[in-house]
């Protein structure tokens, strides 16, 4: 259980972050997938609102990030606040990062993969792995092995579990689970276990001519977020540190800039609630802050509070499974 169980869905950010001000000030922090009116935007302007040693900003757009490290400067004037660019497509971009970040801070205090994509035609990594998947999953597995012992060293000097790593997911992961004889999407044939969730509506269950199922591989990508926080969580705690994954909301931001007109009509409609940045970067502080949750406390966060999440998502098998065929894909073993 959460220290703050009146908090919900119009929750502010900034408010969590005054609340936990102490999580924060003379901490360093990475945030990812950073860009204006998004929930990057706001959760990065939450954590320059207490104070930080040393924020850093990573994305892929060097002219968004100036953006938002520009408006945090000018709120907060004398927090420092670094950018980063990477390329989640692409392991050489992403370990060019990493290395820039190594050469910044001694030690990571707070890592929040919070970047993600969403696409409606396929598209492939550097390194030939569906882009969703990649992007959204791979790229954050890779980021965070190599960001790995910066954590490490902060948690030596930190109350146990206050070193975080925090991923973001989506609600949308119940549509599917990981299709481990058709991770690339190609419409191969898979066991029914890997088959996506039926019925689905048409929109989410589009198939293009060339087998790629768009909302699928977005499902697939979001699930994939979870397993690892559980991997996580299961070889982590003995070591000081604590991660947990989070459904931001429906955020009114660029994510679906791609979307078609049926496409955007369909995702509206899967939220009753739409935040701004500050209120989608909320649930995010609450996963990186809160003091409770220290100690193992749940996986899965929504609107500030846990949340249950799909079961296939809670498999500690489908985790490790998962966690072999991510170090198969970069290449290296990720030993915790």
């Amino acid at each position: 259980m959460t220290s703050r169980p009146e908090w919900g869905e119009s929750t502010s950010a900034l408010e969590v972050a005054s609340t936990y001000a102490d999580r924060i000030e003379g901490r360093n922090v990475v945030v990812t997938g950073i860009a204006p009116e998004g929930v990057g935007e706001g959760t990065a302007l939450a954590f320059a609102s207490q104070k930080p040693a040393v924020l850093i900003l990573v994305s892929r757009t060097k002219e968004k990030l100036e953006a938002v490290a520009s408006a945090a400067r000018k709120q907060y004037p004398g927090v420092n606040v670094r950018t980063v660019t990477i390329d989640l497509g692409s392991q050489n971009s992403i370990r060019k990062a990493a290395a820039e970040i190594a050469g910044t801070i001694s030690k990571l205090d707070i890592l929040v993969n919070n970047a993600g994509a969403t696409y409606n035609t396929r598209r492939w990594t550097e390194e030939g792995i569906e882009m969703q998947f990649g992007a959204n999953h791979i790229g954050p597995f890779l980021l965070t092995k190599l960001l790995y012992p910066l954590l490490t060293e902060a948690a030596k000097d930190s109350p146990a579990g206050a070193t975080r790593i925090i991923n973001l997911s989506s609600h949308g992961h119940r549509l599917s689970t990981i299709r481990f004889h058709d991770y690339n999407i190609e419409n191969k044939e898979v066991p029914d276990e890997e088959k996506p969730f039926s019925p689905m509506p048409p929109v989410f269950a589009r198939v293009l001519e060339d087998g790629y199922m768009p909302t699928v591989a977005y499902a697939q990508s979001k699930t994939a977020n979870i397993l690892f926080t559980l991997y996580l969580q299961e070889h982590l705690q003995n070591k000081g540190i604590m991660s947990y994954v989070l459904h931001p909301g429906g955020v009114i931001s660029h994510l679906g800039r791609e979307h078609d007109e049926e496409m955007a009509d369909a995702i509206a409609k899967t939220s009753t609630f739409w935040k701004n940045s500050d209120q989608g970067g909320s649930t995010t502080l609450v996963a990186a802050l809160d003091p409770a949750l220290d100690t193992r406390s749940g996986l899965y966060l929504a609107d500030c509070q846990f949340y249950p999440c799909a079961e296939f998502a809670q498999n500690s098998i489908t985790a490790e499974r998962l966690w072999g065929l991510s170090e198969e894909l970069i290449g290296e073993k990720f030993v915790l």
